[in-house]
Formats: structure tokens, C-alpha cells, sequence
């Protein structure tokens, strides 16, 4: 599954190209929980790491946060989640946590472009191309203030510290997400849920030194493999709750 990032000015779509397309085995149509959040299985693109469908309770918790303690091979990155701000995106997470879905995985994506400074984590395969082997719905942000480097308007401003989701298209969430080192200029059709605290700020900023790999056909990239390779060793809540 492609996992999209548009730049804010650039033509090119930041992604990583799509793996083969896996067939349906037994033709049935997909499960889809009965809860507001409704997670939909995709056949098409089994789950990287074996984990159920996220529990989706009638009454969706929605209120107040959880800290995550996310040490990683680079330095810590504690998140913050808010659960007011994306209850469903908030509970998938806490979901795939708890099952270490995120455990050992690394950050396949560093983008270093004027307008798009995001590290993108959570593909157990590490390519870009893995998933949960569900989808479920948006919740755009709308209290985000306008891109200043963006005079049309339509941009706005994913500001330094944010963690939101990745998507290959309109609710197309799963596991991968990204945390913003720097300003950042993107139409509002990313989910954010929460924070990076600020030891976490730290750690990205040793990364985003650390550069980008280069390439045969680019030796100074600003989209690509990160240099310092950051691994998320565990993914987990601070606390009991």
C-alpha cells in the first residue's frame, strides 16, 4: 500500500512505489467491525505483522491522553495521543502497540524538502509498501492555521512536533504515521493524533542531521532512506489506564 506525502510545492508525489497485489483467497467480502470506527480488512494487502481487527466500541473513547514510551536505536521519542482530536485513529494505535505490532520496526522515510520535513515510521517490512491488513476512516484535522509559504491558500501549516497518519487516499489509514521535524506545508488530508514530546524533538532533529542515503540516480536526495537508521525498539503506553 502506498503511503503518500505531497510536497507543498513540488510536483513529484512523495511515495514509495506499491508492492504486488495479493488476491482475495476465498472471494468473501471483508470484515468490517460494527462500531463507529468501522475497520475494514484488506484482503488485497494482508497485515505485515498477524494482528485482529482493533476493538470499536459503541461509545469511542474521546476524550484525554495517552503517553506512549517509544525509545528508539537513535534516542527516545515519547508521543503524546489525543484521543479528542482522532478517537479512532487514537484506538488503532493503542491497538497495534499492545499486540507490538511496532516493536523492532524501523523508519523507512526521511523528507528534507523546503516545504516537507517528516519522519516516517511504522511498516513492519520497512519498504513503505506494509500495513495492518485494515483501513479505516479520516478525521481531518480543521484547526490547523493556513502555510504561510502557500499564497493559494490551500495548504496548511503540520507544524513542528505533530504526529499524524500517512494515507494512500481518502480513508485509507493503517499503521504507518509520520512526525514533523520542521514546519511543514500539506493540505489538510492527514490525520493528526497527537504530539512528540520534547526529548523526542531531539532525536528527530539527530536524524534529520544524520541526512538522507544517497542514491546512484541522486546523490543528494531529499526524500528517501534516512542515514541514521532509527529503529523503534518498543511501543508502548507510560502507564496503566
Amino acid at each position: 500500500m502506498k503511503r503518500a506525502l505531497i510536497s507543498a510545492f513540488a510536483a513529484v508525489a512523495l511515495v514509495v512505489s506499491g508492492g504486488s497485489v495479493a488476491a482475495a483467497s476465498d472471494g468473501a467480502p471483508p470484515h468490517t467491525t460494527h462500531g463507529p470506527c468501522q475497520y475494514t480488512q484488506t484482503p488485497d494487502e494482508p497485515p505485515a505483522r498477524p494482528v485482529p481487527l482493533p476493538p470499536d466500541p459503541r461509545r469511542t473513547p474521546s476524550r484525554g491522553t495517552v503517553d506512549m514510551a517509544v525509545p528508539t536505536s537513535q534516542g527516545p521519542l515519547p508521543l503524546h495521543l489525543d484521543r479528542a482530536k482522532a478517537p479512532c485513529t487514537v484506538q488503532s494505535f493503542l491497538h497495534l502497540a499492545r499486540h507490538g505490532f511496532y516493536d523492532r520496526t524501523v523508519c523507512h522515510r526521511l523528507t528534507a524538502y523546503p516545504t516537507l520535513k517528516v519522519l516516517q515510521c511504522g511498516d513492519p517490512t520497512g519498504t513503505g509498501e506494509g500495513g495492518p491488513g485494515y483501513k479505516y476512516k479520516d478525521e481531518l484535522p480543521v484547526d490547523l492555521p493556513p502555510a504561510p509559504t502557500d499564497p493559494t491558500g490551500a495548504r496548511r501549516l503540520y507544524g513542528r512536533g505533530l504526529l499524524a497518519m500517512a494515507n494512500a487516499g481518502p480513508d485509507t489509514n493503517g499503521s504507518q504515521f509520520f512526525v514533523v521535524y520542521g514546519d511543514s506545508a500539506l493540505r489538510p488530508n492527514y490525520t493528526v493524533f497527537g504530539t512528540v514530546g520534547a526529548d523526542g524533538l531531539t532525536t528527530l532533529d539527530k536524524v534529520a542531521a544524520g541526512g538522507i542515503e544517497p542514491t546512484a540516480q541522486d546523490p543528494a536526495p531529499v526524500d528517501g532512506t534516512p542515514v541514521l537508521r532509527t529503529e523503534l525498539l518498543r511501543v508502548r503506553p507510560s502507564y496503566r489506564y
